[in-house]
């Protein structure tokens, strides 16, 4: 019987058989040719293959309708521009050495040597001659010397701007209502890549008067907005470049592997290849269009599997948990030992005509406090927000938690990287 009277009859409209991975399709589709299992009416016979064209249409049919497998609970849907950066396309960093001035005597004294050389070297540039014996009689309290640093972001070119951070070098006390002068920006190259000069803007203050001081945020780093205007270029021609190669933020095979698959099924061709655990190679062809093809490239979701992370800092005490982070079934128990130490200075005065002097003795006292211990313990299935409840109920400080957090990843009940800052 041939194929399409066989599916006419059929009461489905798609079969899957799983024995041989083949799909019949019926019903809409009733005339496409699609090769099927031997025994069934319209297969092949033991003996005999199927044509070459009809084995490919089933292939490409089984391609087209096997079903997207869903992401894991823990993956994360993200694009790639989110978790990978291009390979050579990048920032770069630039440094100049410069005079703010316009302060409001709060600027660098006197004791600031290379501020006043500057000055010196400034004044001659301009054409104004000092004479030999004026140092003394220059003040600096109304300008400081600083450092100007600057970051030039890829494709930019002569006559844009950028952003200016300006940081004093000096004594100086506060940068409000200064001026930056111009001031040349070097890259690790040594060559000048940009001139900045403009009006500082500040986040703080500080104010001295009488010998009352009052200070808000941090006077002596500022901004100069769009103060910056780019001299040269850093040479990065697209179509210079053969191939191109993602680099993941944070390393792990499986979002490498996963990436590449993504961006091989976006664009529908085998253009990705993972290298490692945090490289992606990317092989156009001379024909691509460079800035359209890295721009699909950035815009395909790949599956992300985020590290189970705690971060602690224990000069702050700040600890921040990650979602994904895994408890096991662990008993704690936590005291805590304080001991005070006093120290008295008490004046030891001799008897009537006794002949002995006055003497200053120290006394000292030693209090030392056990705290009850406190216990909590984490059942299967317990999650972080359970660990913390529980740490809260028991009245734990930052530095308690960091303890207790140490002390579990050392027996195996916190499944996470622990990160000491």
């Amino acid at each position: 019987m041939p194929l399409q009277s066989w599916c006419r009859r059929a009461s489905f409209s798609r079969v899957w058989f799983a024995g041989w991975g083949w799909i019949a399709l019926c019903g809409g589709l009733s005339g496409t040719a699609v090769a099927l299992p031997p025994g069934l009416p319209g297969g092949q016979s033991s003996g005999q293959s199927n044509p070459p064209s009809d084995n490919l249409a089933a292939g490409r049919l089984a391609t087209t309708l096997a079903p997207t497998p869903a992401p894991p609970k823990n993956a994360k849907l993200a694009r790639v521009k989110d978790v990978a950066t291009i390979e050579g396309i990048r920032d770069n960093q630039l440094v100049g050495y410069g005079l703010v001035v316009g302060l409001h005597g709060t600027g660098d004294s006197l004791q600031t040597v290379f501020s006043y050389q500057s000055m010196i070297s400034a004044l001659q540039r301009m054409g104004v001659a000092l004479p030999a014996n004026s140092g003394s009689s220059i003040q600096l309290k109304n300008m400081a010397a600083v450092f100007v640093t600057a970051t030039m972001g890829p494709f930019l070119r002569e006559g844009n701007t950028m952003d200016l951070t300006v940081s004093s070098a000096g004594d100086a006390r506060s940068l409000e209502g200064g001026v930056l002068l111009m001031t040349a920006l070097y890259g690790p190259d040594g060559q000048i890549y940009a001139e900045g000069q403009g009006p500082l803007v500040l986040g703080g203050y500080a104010v001295n008067v009488n010998g009352n001081s009052k200070q808000f945020n941090h006077p002596t780093t500022a901004r100069v907005p769009s103060g910056a205007i780019v001299e040269r270029t850093v040479p990065l021609e697209l179509k210079q470049i053969k191939n191109f190669s993602l680099l993941l933020n944070q390393e792990d095979f499986r979002t490498a592997e996963r990436l590449a698959e993504a961006v091989n099924r976006e664009l529908q061709r085998p253009l990705a290849h993972a290298v490692d655990s945090r490289r992606i190679d990317l092989s156009p062809s001379a024909s691509d269009d460079m800035p359209k093809l890295l721009a699909a490239v950035e815009a395909v979701e790949v599956e992300v599997y985020p590290r189970a992370k705690v971060v602690v800092n224990e000069r702050t005490g700040t600890v921040v948990i990650g979602g994904d982070v895994r408890l096991e079934p662990v008993s704690i128990l936590h005291g805590g030992l304080t001991v005070d130490v006093v120290s008295e200075f008490q004046v030891s005065q001799p008897n009537p005509f006794g002949g002995g002097s006055t003497q200053v003795v120290q006394q000292t006292q030693v209090q030392a406090q056990d705290r009850p211990v406190s216990h909590i313990e984490l059942k299967k299935g317990a999650t972080v927000d359970d660990l913390v409840q529980n740490l809260q109920q028991i009245g734990a400080t930052a530095r308690d938690i960091i303890s207790i957090l140490q002390a579990m990843k050392a027996a195996g009940a916190l499944e996470a990287e622990l990160e000491v800052l």
